[in-house]
């Protein structure tokens, strides 16, 4: 007998002698779910204000995985490098993505990507929604939105609407403002905000829609005037400050902080994480740090996420496709 042969007998037998195990099912994949540390990925820079988010979160969901959550940011192209990066990941639960606002109004903007957001990212859940506010220089003659819209049509083209760059959300929130008002203001697009809101300072722009968190140390300083808040009812930290739907019925605009995963994660794995992540933004610690870096703790299921999602992405592609946002 030839030694391959012998070889061969021996492992048939060996296996033979084996104990017969049960299939694992999916369910118990899942309840071993997760056994290795998970990466976040997150499209902004480390220190910015969705980094310092997806820390507070990934450090929370590493508190009650059992598992350590690292954070991968991966800068650039609008968000599109950290959404590819995710779409490509294995669909295991390992891999997860910090979604904002601009994952999906970049992917409106470039006619040629690898992936479609809403088809390749599967929602897990919502973190925190943020306001904006519609910002103006002190001396700027306006008082009100209404006085500020009559100004505008009065003096077509010669408002500088200051923003964080082309086809981000301070730019789209203008562009909406524009689209329901019918007025003429001329975009100027910064690198930052500290960029935009010097010149705002200094008169050589007249208005921005900013994150409230970067605008509200120049509003108590005075150096900026808040005209309105861009939530659909008034904010208990700016009761005085009036809503733009006041004046402009419908005029909504909240950024927003969530997390997604490949789109062919099991469902198993999404609800475990949905679970967790929910838990995590209704801890009174965590609660406070968002509410500190200016957004507004929110919960919702996987299924809630989603239609605020496609919500979101219909409404930025209607106010884009009337700008004529264009990258170049």
């Amino acid at each position: 007998m030839s030694l391959a042969r012998r070889r061969f007998l021996h492992l048939a037998g060996s296996a033979a002698a084996l104990p017969i195990l049960p299939a694992l099912s999916g369910h118990a994949f899942a309840d071993a779910y997760p056994s290795r540390p998970l990466h976040l990925f997150v499209g902004y820079a480390p220190g910015s204000a969705p980094d310092i988010v997806a820390r507070l979160i990934g450090q929370s969901l590493s508190d009650r995985l059992g598992q350590a959550v690292i954070v991968e940011n991966k800068p650039g192209a609008g968000t599109i490098l950290s959404t590819e990066a995710v779409v490509r990941a294995a669909p295991d639960g390992y891999t997860l993505l910090t979604v904002a606002t601009p994952n999906m109004i970049s992917g409106l903007l470039h006619a040629n990507l690898s992936f479609e957001f809403i088809r390749d990212i599967a929602p897990v859940g919502c973190i925190g929604l943020t306001p904006f506010v519609m910002i103006i220089n002190p001396e700027f003659p306006a008082k009100t939105v209404a006085e500020f819209i009559a100004y505008a049509k009065a003096n077509p083209g010669k408002i500088n609407m200051a923003s964080n760059g082309t086809g981000n959300l301070t730019h789209v929130s203008g562009e909406l403002f524009k689209m329901m008002t019918g007025v003429n203001l001329v975009h100027v697009p910064y690198r930052g905000d500290v960029e935009a809101q010097a010149d705002l300072i200094s008169g050589r722009a007249q208005v921005m829609f900013s994150p409230i968190i970067s605008a509200m140390g120049h509003i108590k300083a005075g150096s900026l005037r808040a005209l309105a808040v861009t939530t659909k009812s008034r904010l208990d930290s700016m009761p005085d400050v009036p809503t733009v739907g006041e004046t402009v019925p419908g005029y909504e605009v909240l950024g927003g902080l969530g997390l997604g995963a490949p789109s062919a994660t099991p469902p198993d794995i999404i609800d475990r994480l949905s679970r967790e992540l929910a838990a995590g933004v209704g801890d009174d610690k965590v609660k406070s740090r968002l509410i500190d870096l200016g957004n507004i703790p929110t919960v919702m299921t996987p299924a809630q996420y989603r239609a605020l999602l496609v919500s979101d992405t219909e409404k930025w592609a209607k106010v884009i496709k009337f700008a004529d946002i264009k990258l170049n």
